[in-house]
């Protein structure tokens, strides 16, 4: 039974340029975005745990994120942990609820962020090399075992080099879509 999987390479692949994606729509742009709060984990109940299993994040104006906590207790660690995640925004605690104004972009942070973007892009990147680098050594480990023969395993090197390329392309170009709409204010 031959170890290569196409679908199985195209999938991991597929799966890094979602993950820059979704990363990418973490970087604040200068309007309310609730995604922006995606990475912050909250200390409570003695673990980690993602901001959305313990509040509602929305945006209700432009420029405004509204933090509602669900238990009163877990405020102050909310708090905490919004401060802590170094993405420049001060929350104002309003009972139960958090409101984080969005601050004006500098152009300093501004160039900060689409030098972020394109770390994330070439993390991205490096995760489709590696699962590259991973589904050649199984075609050559398949040639070995005369599962498959040279040829085919020319021909489906090509096929996982085109599949890199597909994916790095779109990897940058959702990395520079990104700078160029943070750049752009």
């Amino acid at each position: 039974m031959p170890q290569f999987d196409k679908a199985d390479v195209e999938r991991r692949m597929k799966g890094a340029v979602e993950s820059l994606k979704s990363d990418l729509q973490g970087l604040r742009t200068g309007r309310a975005n609730t995604t922006l709060l995606d990475p912050v984990q909250v200390e409570v109940y003695g673990a980690m745990m993602p901001l959305h299993q313990v509040a509602t994040v929305s945006a209700p104006e432009p420029r405004m994120l509204s933090v509602q906590v669900w238990d009163k207790a877990n405020v102050h660690a909310v708090e905490k942990a919004i401060a802590y995640a170094n993405l420049g925004l001060n929350p104002i605690v309003d009972g139960q609820t958090l409101r984080l104004p969005i601050p004006d972009l500098t152009q300093e942070r501004r160039k900060e962020l689409a030098k972020l973007a394109s770390q994330y892009a070439e993390k991205a990147k490096i995760a489709i090399r590696n699962v590259r680098r991973d589904a050649m050594e199984s075609l050559k480990t398949d040639e070995k075992k005369k599962e498959i023969s040279e040829d085919e395993r020319k021909r489906l090197e090509e096929q996982v080099q085109k599949l890199t390329d597909q994916h790095v392309k779109e990897a940058d170009e959702a990395a520079a879509r990104k700078e160029q709409e943070i750049l752009a204010q």
